[in-house]
């Protein structure tokens, strides 16, 4: 190789040990500054993870009620029957030590027994999980597609009869509750005009075949479904609409746009691609609530999910089921908004250069 041609490591064979060390500092900088990055988030994750493992032992404890007046508020009990209650569920013990058992049991998955329905929590959990995943994630993926499509064009179409027309419509849906939307969504499709069932996920006279079952299943979901779209969806199309109002004007649309480039082309190819980048962690949030649920929308429409599984737990009320779902609930979330900070370094160069 001739002097000055690239090594193996990318540095010029002729450039002297100062120089090469200077042509790799960047690099190392870069590396070393996505690590103090991560450790920083991933540190402060795991805070916010162990202030919600302290504040929902102590918050269900406050608010949930003594669970054995609940448990044998329909029978009289002897003193020592209470007593023996008690014990079983590990009442008895110093709260030091239920505070202990509670937070080795959630850190190694052992999330204890429910009051209400005796089984342990995980299988609760397990069971009702994929009917909450269906749901909101139907609805997360129809809001964000929809709240973004319509933003794009709002927002590129600024004060058009569009634009005024989107955003009202959609601010209307989103200042409306859910409640009431689902109450309404039920009497239109379901009483007056019957074409869709109201509660649960199944109907008992289906037969048991996959395509029968995955048909009345898809049946079901469809109130549920427009009603969580319906209300979510314009915190999207906002969010989207102004990203892109924020990049009309800037002098490289002004660029692509005096290469000849046609309007669809410019705001597909450039505006919308830049518009997006705030728009990450929005998105994430939304997978992360995808666990959550939607709490308001499986009551309404008794949908068998996580959601109706905490309502049902507050109004028992279950203190390890409800403390077990806080934790999952906030968890999903924290780890979402981790996962697009983590994202933001590889789409941002102000992050990297700040690192």
């Amino acid at each position: 190789m001739t002097e000055g041609s690239p090594a193996a490591d990318g540095v010029p064979i002729g450039a002297s040990s100062a120089g090469r060390a200077a042509m790799r500092a960047p690099e190392k900088r870069i590396s070393s500054g996505f690590g103090r990055y991560l450790a920083k988030h991933v540190g402060g994750a795991a805070v916010s993870l162990l202030l919600v493992l302290f504040s929902s032992f102590f918050i269900f404890r406050l608010i949930a009620g003594d669970p054995i007046d609940q448990l044998t508020r329909e029978r009289p009990v002897s003193p020592e029957e209470r007593a023996a209650m008690r014990a079983e569920l590990g009442l008895d013990q110093p709260m030091w030590q239920q505070f202990w058992d509670y937070i080795t049991g959630t850190l190694t998955g052992d999330l204890g027994e429910s009051f209400q329905y005796r089984r342990p929590i995980f299988e609760l959990i397990v069971e009702r999980l994929p009917a909450t995943l269906l749901l909101s994630g139907t609805g997360m993926v129809l809001a964000v597609v929809l709240g973004f499509w319509i933003g794009t064009r709002a927002g590129w179409k600024q004060g058009s009869r569009f634009d005024k027309g989107q955003v009202a419509t959609g601010l209307l849906l989103y200042s409306a509750p859910t409640f009431w939307l689902g109450m309404i969504v039920i009497l239109v499709f379901a009483r007056y005009l019957g074409l869709f069932p109201v509660n649960g996920m199944r109907s008992p006279s289906t037969p048991p075949d996959f395509w029968s079952q995955a048909v009345d299943i898809g049946h079901h979901l469809v109130l549920p479904v427009l009603t969580y779209t319906a209300v979510v969806y314009a915190g999207y199309l906002m969010i989207m609409r102004s990203s892109l109002l924020d990049e009309i004007g800037s002098d490289y649309l002004t660029t692509a746009r005096a290469k000849g480039l046609r309007d669809d082309e410019v705001r597909r190819r450039h505006a919308v691609p830049n518009a997006l980048l705030p728009t990450v962690t929005l998105v994430f949030l939304a997978l992360g609530g995808v666990v959550n649920g939607s709490i308001v929308t499986e009551t309404v429409f008794s949908w068998p999910g996580l959601g109706s599984l905490f309502v049902q737990s507050i109004f028992y009320p279950d203190r390890p089921v409800l403390q077990a779902l806080f934790v999952l609930f906030s968890a999903s979330t924290i780890l979402a908004v981790l996962c697009a900070e983590i994202l933001y370094w590889f789409i941002d160069p102000r992050i990297r250069r700040s690192g």
